[in-house]
């Protein structure tokens, strides 16, 4: 029996299709496995922040693709480049507080950057194609 990420859907707007949503859901597993394995678990506050705004960014991307070319797709495209810029927030504090490791927040920053500006790059080239 296959889990419902390994599922090929053919659906239109298959948000799963996009590189900046399979990143972002990398991502979001990352942070998962990085904040319970680190002096995070501790730190129950930050370490739910830190997950849910890794959650929200792969979460909106693919609400927002199920919108395809309107306004409201532009609205959760932002809203994940919001949650993308909480996470990295989170992260450097985590960093500074000694909760995490150099590396593991480079890990977290490299991804959030490149999904940010993926996510620019998308917000553009949807709002100038917006139907309806």
């Amino acid at each position: 029996m296959k889990i419902i990420s390994d599922l090929n859907f053919n659906l239109m707007g298959n948000f799963t299709d996009l590189k900046v949503w399979q990143i972002a859901k990398q991502l979001a597993v990352e942070t998962y496995k990085i904040v319970g394995s680190s002096a995070l678990v501790r730190d129950y506050g930050l370490k739910d922040q830190m997950q849910r705004a890794a959650v929200s960014i792969a979460s909106n991307i693919a609400e927002g693709e199920e919108f395809g070319h309107s306004k409201k797709a532009v609205f959760f495209f932002h809203t994940a480049r919001g949650s993308v810029a909480e996470l990295i927030t989170q992260t450097i504090i985590a960093y500074e507080a000694g909760l995490i490791t150099i590396e593991q927040s480079e890990v977290i920053q490299q991804k959030a950057h490149a999904i940010s500006m993926m996510l620019r790059n998308l917000i553009a080239y949807r709002s100038k194609n917006i139907q309806g």
